[in-house]
């Protein structure tokens, strides 16, 4: 189990550090190809998330019951 502890936090230091790399580098990028790219990052964080969301409420919807006697004639 200590191994696993030890690879856990490697992989999270890693992840941070790659993450914050990642910030400084587009702290000197050109500003319309970073305009570009946070624009691209939103927009595919928010699809992400909008489906994530989406899927959840779809699936607590339970089709699987007679529907009939939920409508009036």
């Amino acid at each position: 189990m200590a191994k696993q502890g030890l690879k856990r936090r490697l992989l999270g230091l890693v992840t941070a550090a790659a993450m914050g790399g990642t910030v400084f580098q587009l702290g000197s990028c050109d500003p319309t190809v970073r305009t570009t790219l946070l624009t691209g990052l939103e927009q595919t964080t928010a699809s992400l998330a909008n489906t994530v969301i989406t899927a959840f409420f779809v699936s607590l919807d339970d089709d699987t019951t007679d529907s009939t006697g939920l409508t009036t004639p």
